[in-house]
């Protein structure tokens, strides 16, 4: 009897051990939740649930700051769009408009972002997580789910939507009067064509209203108190002219009606500058001879 005693206190001890090192092993709901106060709700949504990769889509933020929330400084806005393993796919960081240091409690902020799908190999359900961010200083959220609340990044998913083939999105020829590509020695995935006077892209007439976006920066300082000016053509009719006064990479949409695309097999978009410059003849000298208009960095054609 003794010696039966002896094995079971052996197997109690053995048990009791093993049972231990499960609970040390195992994550615990408690050391995951975030006790602090959320300072906002956040939510997001996109203008359609599919999407083909290296197209536009217009994103929208929301946040509804909590009634006691006090924010110090200005955060930033992370956007992950990750795959079902939870791999990384691309990022829209971003300042929120306006900044997290003008909230007030009980504010409702709503902005939206267009952005287009850079190039990747998958496709299918993506999910969308958001937090916001300083430094190595995260804020806590209210995601849509209560769940979210016990993330223990403050990372929240916000949504989900589809990502489908680039194939789905008319295919755009940069025809006549553009200079070759060009790339961002610190960013390759930075990439964007100079125009010259005139400039023309041709795609397969899609017999619809279509919405034109061009990504596109100028040269005002080349130009002081009177910018150049586009404008846009399909075939040889006018739709708008704008003014290229933005320094920076700025969107521009620009509608056109399946009549003005007219009803050949081929259709044409052309912009039209009234003036370009010469680098090689500007004061700091240089020995770029091209004619540069504005820089493209994306044009694409969507139907509407």
């Amino acid at each position: 009897m003794r010696q039966y005693s002896t094995i079971g206190a052996t197997v109690r001890r053995l048990s009791s051990t093993f049972f231990l090192a499960l609970l040390a092993a195992a994550p615990s709901a408690c050391s995951r939740a975030d006790s602090t106060p959320a300072v906002a709700t956040v939510g997001f949504s996109t203008s359609r649930p599919r999407v083909a990769v290296g197209s536009p889509v217009d994103l929208t933020y929301r946040f509804d700051v909590s009634p006691n929330a006090q924010i110090a400084g200005d955060y930033r806005v992370f956007v992950h769009v990750l795959n079902p393993d939870g791999e990384i796919l691309w990022s829209d960081d971003h300042e929120p408009d306006p900044h997290t240091s003008q909230w007030k409690g009980g504010q409702h902020v709503q902005y939206n972002r267009t952005v287009f799908v850079p190039a990747t190999p998958y496709t299918g359900d993506v999910n969308v997580e958001i937090g916001l961010y300083k430094d190595n200083d995260r804020l806590a959220l209210q995601g849509p789910d209560t769940a979210d609340r016990e993330s223990p990044n403050r990372s929240y998913r916000v949504g989900t939507f589809q990502l489908a083939p680039q194939s789905e999105n008319i295919f755009i020829i940069y025809k006549s009067g553009w200079h070759p590509s060009e790339f961002a020695p610190e960013d390759p995935k930075k990439e964007w064509q100079w125009t010259q006077k005139s400039a023309v892209l041709t795609l397969r007439n899609p017999r619809k209203d279509v919405t034109v976006y061009l990504q596109y920066d100028a040269r005002p300082d080349l130009f002081p108190g009177s910018p150049q000016n586009v404008t846009v053509l399909a075939g040889d009719q006018p739709v708008e002219t704008f003014v290229a006064d933005s320094p920076v990479p700025s969107l521009r949409k620009i509608a056109i009606s399946a009549a003005q695309l007219g009803t050949a097999e081929m259709a044409e978009i052309r912009l039209d500058l009234d003036r370009t410059f010469v680098p090689a003849q500007l004061p700091a000298g240089g020995r770029d001879t091209r004619e540069l208009g504005i820089r493209v960095y994306k044009a694409f054609v969507e139907p509407r």
